[in-house]
C-alpha cells in the first residue's frame, strides 16, 4: 500500500529519484511535450493543472508523510482549478471530467515509464 510505501525511507528516495528521471528524460507517452512551460493555446496550459498537481505531489513525498498530507494537496489543487473557477454545475462536470480524463492519462504514462524504464520503484 502506499502508507507502506512512505513509511519505507529508501523507497521514497528510489520513487522520487524515478519519478523525476521519468519527467525530466521525456519517457512518458504523451502527445506534444506536456512538460514544456510555455503555452501557445488553452488546451496546452489545461495540461499544465495535471502537471502541477503531479510536481506538488512529487515535492511532498518524504518518508514517512502522512497520506492525508498527499490528500490535501490533491484536495486544495482541485478546489483552485476545477471547483473555484466554474461558474455553473454544467461547467464544473465538464471541467472535473476533462480534469479527470488527462489526470488519469497522465498517471497511465508516469506508471507505464515507471514499468518500463524503472522497475525499482515497484519494489
Amino acid at each position: 500500500t502506499m502508507r507502506t510505501v512512505l513509511n519505507s525511507n529508501s523507497k521514497v528516495t528510489v520513487l522520487r529519484s524515478d519519478l523525476h528521471a521519468v519527467i525530466d528524460q521525456g519517457f512518458l507517452d504523451v502527445p506534444g511535450n506536456l512538460f514544456q512551460m510555455k503555452f501557445r493555446n488553452p488546451e496546452e496550459l489545461q495540461n499544465d493543472i495535471e502537471l502541477k498537481c503531479l510536481n506538488d505531489l512529487m515535492s511532498l513525498l518524504a518518508p514517512s508523510t502522512d497520506i492525508r498530507v498527499l490528500l490535501n494537496c490533491v484536495s486544495s489543487n482541485l478546489q483552485a482549478f476545477v471547483i473555484q473557477p466554474s461558474r455553473s454545475k454544467e461547467e464544473f462536470r465538464k471541467m472535473a471530467s476533462d480534469f479527470q480524463l488527462r489526470w488519469n492519462f497522465l498517471l497511465t504514462a508516469v506508471s507505464k515509464a515507471l514499468t518500463l524504464n524503472h522497475t525499482d520503484s515497484f519494489g
